[in-house]
């Protein structure tokens, strides 16, 4: 059955200039990054729900940052698999090709994607935690210099630059997502679509006239809402559908 989806797809994009992707962890599954939600998401016996929040942060941030550089650290040895390439040449190739991403991991821009919007920030680049007015910076060093990090403008503390648990995404990334909601076809990757906002990104695209898809490794609650849904590994049907896009 994958086989007449997969083809349906390649044809929808074949003659589409304007596309836009949501992804999420399924993408950077075949990377080796892992879950850090869930079973089996557990870390010294805390859940990242648990670590994730400014509570956390306010209350003990040398264990929230000893929790980040252990994800920095198992995450900088992980490369783009080919799900990520697939779409980076996309992002690149068609007239107008946007991706949104809920990952933080950065393996998009390690891939080379073009026109990207990171809904959740990135785990390589971090903030001041009492909001100086310092901008963002990088910091890919593995293990960080100190734990935990100074913000280089004021010398108070630094906190990752990911949006938390409680926390409202930026409004530019938002506004830049929905923006994107402008296309002609619409494809979810590898999330669950279960977290808001980025989850009903789906629903305003097929709301302004878009071809909807999902690819996901299983069923979502977004698969009854597109007019496509494909499972399977992202990584391999992906690379499918670009050798069909080939004439």
């Amino acid at each position: 059955m994958n086989e007449d989806k997969l083809e349906r797809l390649a044809a929808r994009l074949r003659g589409s200039s304007r596309v836009t992707i949501l992804t999420g962890a399924g993408v950077s599954a075949a990377s080796g990054v892992p879950t850090f939600r869930g079973t089996g998401g557990l870390w010294r016996q805390f859940r990242a729900e648990d670590l994730a929040t400014p509570t956390a942060f306010s209350r003990d941030p040398l264990l929230v940052w000893e929790w980040y550089a252990w994800r920095r650290e198992l995450i900088a040895g992980c490369r783009p698999n080919p799900a990520h390439e697939v779409i980076a040449r996309w992002s690149r190739t068609f007239n107008r090709c946007m991706v949104v991403t809920q990952n933080v991991d950065d393996l998009h821009v390690k891939a080379g994607t073009a026109n990207l919007v990171r809904v959740h920030g990135s785990l390589w680049e971090l903030s001041c935690w009492v909001e100086c007015g310092a901008l963002p910076w990088r910091d890919e060093a593995v293990p960080l210099e100190t734990l935990p990090p100074s913000c280089p403008a004021c010398g108070g503390l630094a906190r990752p630059a990911v949006v938390w648990f409680g926390e409202s995404l930026p409004q530019h990334a938002v506004a830049e997502a929905t923006e994107a909601c402008e296309c002609e076809v619409f494809l979810t990757i590898g999330t669950s679509a279960v977290v808001y906002p980025a989850a009903g990104l789906v629903h305003e695209a097929r709301r302004r006239g878009a071809f909807t898809a999902e690819i996901n490794l299983e069923p979502t609650p977004a698969s009854d809402a597109v007019e496509l849904a494909i499972h399977g590994p992202a990584d391999q049907l992906l690379p499918d559908i670009a050798k069909r896009l080939t004439p």
